[in-house]
């Protein structure tokens, strides 16, 4: 099976690429913007007719999309996470090759939620952002085009490679400044929120056993729990071994709060910052994934404290 990996050097695109690689009957081609991709292509600028003919030559059975955008402002999550995914279906709507198609969503999709409930595939979206009014647009269009196609909606992706400028990335590095400085106590912010963290390594399982199944529609992909950013600061502080306090600050009114790792000052006032988690879900977030399990087979695996500390591992080793 020959597939294409469109965005193999994003963050879930590595891991995915390895999956595949692993796999010894697929034949794996890689399409992106940088230097080391198979084949150099923007989705945001290139032409449905120049991808077109790139996928008759090559003629994959399947393509996964893990292109897209996760900050910067409206217009730039437009055409990364939208018109990057027109592109797409476009293309394999000219192409004769009759790919399937593998779209990474993501749970932002679905906007706030009521605490205590599981979201499944059939809420009706509210994404309460830009990025999630991106990627929902982006679902839509997959799912309007007549391909054979699925979209797997990624709640929150933890474990190795995790960005540092993301919730648990901002956490680890936040605690290594604290403990390289001996400070006994480490003041944060933003820890109320809870989300449904999957470890980036079964988000690529996920996206392997979709490249061979059958299923169509949309699948939610995530640990089905809850957690509590204040619980996971804790895990990784044991993981750490760090003994000092992990003091919680108390968030602002207004629109903004505090960010996870506010420095120390002298002051008890704290400047209130962007909010530690901008993908406008609310307090609350927790998937429901049996459609993945009955459809797909699939399970998480990893549980977030083997997440967390892979994600201390690589902050620990950073100068």
């Amino acid at each position: 099976m020959r597939v294409l990996l469109i965005g193999a050097n994003g963050y879930i695109g590595r891991f995915v690429a390895d999956r595949l690689l692993a796999d010894p009957a697929v034949q794996l081609t890689a399409l992106g913007r940088g230097d080391d991709a198979d084949v150099r292509f923007d989705l945001a600028s290139g032409s449905p007719g120049a991808l077109t003919r790139f996928l008759d030559a090559v003629h994959p059975g399947v393509v996964v999309n893990c292109a897209g955008a996760t900050r910067g402002g409206a217009r730039d999550l437009t055409r990364h996470n939208t018109v990057a995914v027109a592109t797409v279906c476009e293309a394999l709507r000219r192409s004769g090759c009759g790919a399937r198609l593998v779209q990474v969503g993501c749970g932002s999709e679905y906007g706030p939620s009521q605490p205590g409930s599981s979201t499944a595939e059939d809420a009706v979206p509210r994404p309460g952002g830009p990025y999630g009014v991106s990627k929902l647009a982006a679902t839509e269009l997959v799912l309007g085009s007549g391909l054979d196609a699925v979209v797997l909606r990624v709640f929150s992706p933890a474990g190795p490679g995790t960005p540092a400028g993301s919730p648990l990335g901002r956490l680890a590095e936040a605690m290594r400044r604290a403990m390289q400085s001996g400070d006994g106590e480490l003041k944060l912010g933003g820890l109320g929120v809870q989300r449904d963290f999957v470890d980036v390594r079964d988000v690529a399982r996920a996206v392997h056993a979709a490249s061979l199944s059958a299923a169509q529609g949309v699948i939610n992909i995530g640990s089905g729990r809850a957690v509590r950013l204040r619980d996971a600061a804790a895990v990784l502080a044991r993981v750490a071994g760090y003994g000092g306090a992990l003091h919680e600050l108390d968030a602002p009114p207004g629109p903004l709060r505090n960010a996870i790792g506010h420095p120390r000052t002298d002051s008890d006032h704290v400047a209130p910052v962007a909010y530690p988690y901008p993908d406008g879900c609310g307090s609350w977030q927790q998937a429901d994934v049996r459609t993945a399990r009955d459809r797909l087979g699939w399970r998480p695996r990893i549980n977030l404290e083997e997440s967390l500390a892979d994600i201390w591992m690589e902050a620990a080793c950073r100068i």
